[in-house]
């Protein structure tokens, strides 16, 4: 069985909605800025790829404003425009044959740091009681589920920036088992102080204060991330069920998946991401020489990105495949940036053009990589590997390929 792409979805820094996020990246055009959530200037990190053109009042229901985090609210408007993008209508359809899956790493941090504010300034009875779910990781999939009357099988992932493609994984894993339609995907953001304090606590964000030189994944200057913010769902389908109702468009096949994790801090065994790349081929039947491009997880650390490179050409061989990496247009979106780079990877199928890393200019001719870096690469584009690393030795792979139109 075969599980298509009919619908996606887009929230991200530099673009609201698939279309606007993918002419932006083409263009060059980031969205990475001075934060402006709060008063950052004391602060030795002050650069965030945040979304400034999101109204939500626009977007949800006026009764869900109170009762939501702003990353809830990314969710819920990327799934709308998902499902109306794959022309679906979900009162037509049997709600129990309809799921939703999602990853979320950082919960409603903005809302329930509000509420801790309320609890130890005014009291308990000051704290809202939608604070009993709001923060919570799961909370994306029971809103949206709830507000398209999806009741077939659904769940949440918290795996950090792999949790994203894992949710997409376990997507395509339940319309296999027998769901014809699932909405997938992944969101994150926590730019309220605490949240920021929590970012910098990894000790990985870069402290640049030039947004063009702030995050360079594979660079030789490179020298930490940018956190961002949004992420991207999609509509997952049986092939069958979309042809069946008349899908009027289809992205592509999720075609593999797999993910496995780091063996412990000074195990002699290597990391677990080349294994995972390598199993996602295998269970999409390809070999190393179907793929072409691999949009990487691109930490932004020069021992992460050391890794990294090391793990594709252990794959493919020195500069084997094209290698790119969006995101340093938008920030590290945690959960959300595996299914933005799974977008963005579907756009390369249907244009037959691979996006740039923007900013990275000085790639070390030992990384081995061929990376597509100051302006996109147009190339007949079939077969696409989509990697994801999360703190803790988490690691994920998605193989994406072109439908026969």
């Amino acid at each position: 069985m075969k599980v298509h792409v009919t619908g996606l979805g887009v929230t991200a820094p530099n673009g609201l909605g698939a279309e606007a996020y993918w002419d932006a990246t083409l263009a060059g055009r980031g969205g990475i800025g001075e934060i402006t959530r709060f008063d950052a200037s004391a602060l030795p990190a002050r650069l965030a790829g945040q979304i400034l053109d999101f109204d939500a009042a626009e977007h949800i229901p006026s009764r869900l404003l109170p009762q939501t985090d702003v990353s809830t609210r990314f969710a819920l408007a990327a799934s709308e425009w998902a499902l109306a993008d794959a022309k679906v209508d979900p009162t037509a359809l049997t709600d129990y044959d309809m799921g939703v899956v999602t990853s979320n790493a950082s919960g409603g941090f903005e809302f329930t740091h509000q509420e801790f504010r309320k609890l130890w300034s005014r009291g308990s009875r000051y704290v809202s009681v939608y604070e009993s779910f709001a923060w919570f990781y799961a909370v994306n999939t029971g809103q949206i589920s709830i507000r398209h009357g999806m009741r077939g099988p659904s769940s949440a992932l918290v795996a950090e920036q792999a949790g994203g493609l894992d949710a997409i994984g376990h997507a395509r894993r339940t319309v296999r088992r027998g769901t014809p339609l699932v909405v997938t995907g992944g969101v994150d953001s926590a730019f309220d102080p605490w949240g920021w304090l929590s970012h910098l606590s990894s000790g990985r964000v870069s402290t640049a204060t030039d947004p063009r030189r702030a995050y360079l994944p594979f660079d030789a200057a490179a020298r930490g991330y940018v956190p961002g913010e949004g992420g991207a769902m999609l509509v997952l389908e049986r092939d069958s069920a979309a042809r069946d109702r008349g899908a009027h468009r289809v992205y592509g096949e999720i075609a593999g998946y797999a993910s496995t994790f780091d063996p412990p801090p000074g195990s002699p065994r290597p990391p677990g991401l080349r294994r995972a790349a390598g199993l996602a081929l295998a269970d999409a039947g390809l070999t190393p020489a179907d793929v072409d491009v691999v949009f990487a997880d691109a930490a932004g650390v020069p021992e992460l990105d050391r890794a990294e490179a090391d793990a594709i050409t252990a794959v493919f061989g020195p500069r084997g495949v094209p290698v790119t990496a969006p995101k340093s247009l938008t920030g590290r979106l945690f959960s959300g940036g595996g299914p933005l780079d799974v977008v963005a990877a579907l756009l390369s199928l249907r244009d037959g053009v691979i996006p740039a890393t923007a900013g990275t200019a000085d790639v070390p001719d030992d990384y081995g990589l061929d990376l597509v870096h100051g302006s996109p690469r147009e190339a007949r584009v079939a077969t696409a590997l989509v990697l994801g690393r999360g703190r803790w030795g988490f690691n994920s792979a998605v193989v994406v390929t072109a439908v026969p139109g």
